[in-house]
């Protein structure tokens, strides 16, 4: 039998041994997590609306009038009038023809990757590419090519050297860099050598692009340029389920063939109903929008005098190189020790040797909570990194 105690010890040893923490009370910078108070710059509450009073309501309301479960498939009879409503809704809010919900954002991307690429195909993945997108290309039984991270030279040599379907598929906003992805260069090889192109834009939707409609727009692409957009409602619009848009042909093509959607309860419409209103909220969020970036860049501009090595982002995802694992949790748990909750990321989410921590900004943050967050960073940091604050001040 294997041996599972031994390879767990193998990951406390490498540190990479994850644990969960309990929560309690409703998702805000301010938490109790295992029964003490912290500070959480972990969340991907982008806009600070998770635990809005509007959405709280929208949901009371919609349990009232619709009740709880999702009760059947949407192929049975679990599609209620308020999915086709947040769906109509999230196709206007994309610019595009029509949108699908889905139950996550992990479903939404196997489903789409393996409902439109299988044996004999091409599948183009970008190297820091989600792990729901990995998953969706291994499963889709189709070829797998990776290039290395917005390397659109190896890509085009990719693409002209391949014949037969190809599909190229892209994180929009990449969530453990933070940064964005070369999409017109991306729609332009794509077009020229007939790939479809996918990008998944959880982590833009809502920060990126007019109105927070996220990254794809804010490169001037449309439907035509870029057919499948992936979005998510629990990051910036929080709520929760997964959408695609796209034009009607692909999104009927879905409804037949993506598994995880054919073959899973659907989520409960009341949940449909908040995330109707939450769209609007972002929608008319600007300010939601400009206190983030605020904050963004005066963290940026501070946390870099003091010597952390920060990766060239300016979206809310922040993250600090630190480069060895033990390394990174030692100073995730300082942080903890003073009341900051900053998630260590470890291999086998980054590659090896590029261990971090993954600061992570919402609108909701105040920048005496910021003040909080770099004190702590000045009061834990490595040696090196102290002593250049000491003769920077």
């Amino acid at each position: 039998m294997r041996d599972f105690a031994a390879e767990l010890q193998q990951r406390h040893d490498a540190g990479l041994y994850r644990v969960r923490r309990h929560i309690d009370g409703p998702h805000r910078p301010a938490l109790n997590a295992d029964g003490e108070p912290v500070l959480a710059f972990c969340s991907n509450d982008y806009l600070g609306l998770a635990s809005h009073p509007e959405l709280v309501a929208a949901a009371s309301a919609g349990l009232s009038l619709h009740g709880l479960g999702g009760a059947a498939s949407h192929l049975i009879c679990g599609h209620h009038s308020e999915h086709h409503r947040l769906e109509e809704t999230l196709a206007a809010f994309t610019r595009r023809s029509g949108a699908l919900f889905f139950s996550t954002g992990y479903m939404a991307n196997v489903g789409v990757i393996t409902a439109l690429a299988g044996k004999g195909d091409t599948i183009f993945s970008d190297a820091l590419n989600h792990a729901s997108i990995i998953d969706g290309c291994r499963l889709s039984g189709a070829r797998v090519q990776v290039y290395p991270h917005c390397d659109m030279t190896t890509l085009e040599s990719q693409l002209a050297e391949t014949g037969g379907h190809k599909l190229v598929v892209t994180d929009g906003v990449f969530s453990m860099d933070g940064d964005v992805a070369p999409l017109r260069k991306l729609a332009a090889l794509c077009r020229q050598y007939d790939a479809l192109l996918i990008v998944d834009d959880a982590h833009g939707f809502g920060c990126v692009g007019p109105d927070g409609r996220g990254s794809v727009l804010e490169a001037g692409l449309d439907e035509d340029e870029v057919p499948l957009v992936v979005g998510t409602l629990g990051k910036a619009f929080g709520t929760s389920g997964a959408f695609v848009a796209g034009p009607p042909l692909l999104l009927d093509y879905l409804v037949q063939k993506a598994r995880s959607y054919i073959y899973t309860t659907a989520m409960p419409p009341a949940l449909a109903t908040a995330s109707c209103k939450s769209v609007e909220l972002v929608e008319h969020g600007q300010q939601r929008r400009n206190q983030l970036s605020r904050l963004i860049n005066r963290f940026r501009a501070e946390a870099a005098a003091m010597g952390y090595e920060l990766m060239p982002s300016a979206t809310p995802i922040q993250p600090i190189m630190i480069g060895n694992p033990h390394e990174a949790v030692r100073l995730s748990q300082s942080l903890e020790q003073q009341g900051i909750l900053v998630t260590a990321i470890r291999p086998p989410t980054v590659p090896q040797g590029e261990s971090r921590l993954r600061v992570t900004f919402s609108a909701a943050h105040t920048d005496e909570q910021l003040d909080q967050l770099l004190a702590a960073l000045a009061d834990c940091a490595p040696q090196p990194i102290r002593q250049q604050a000491l003769v920077t001040a």
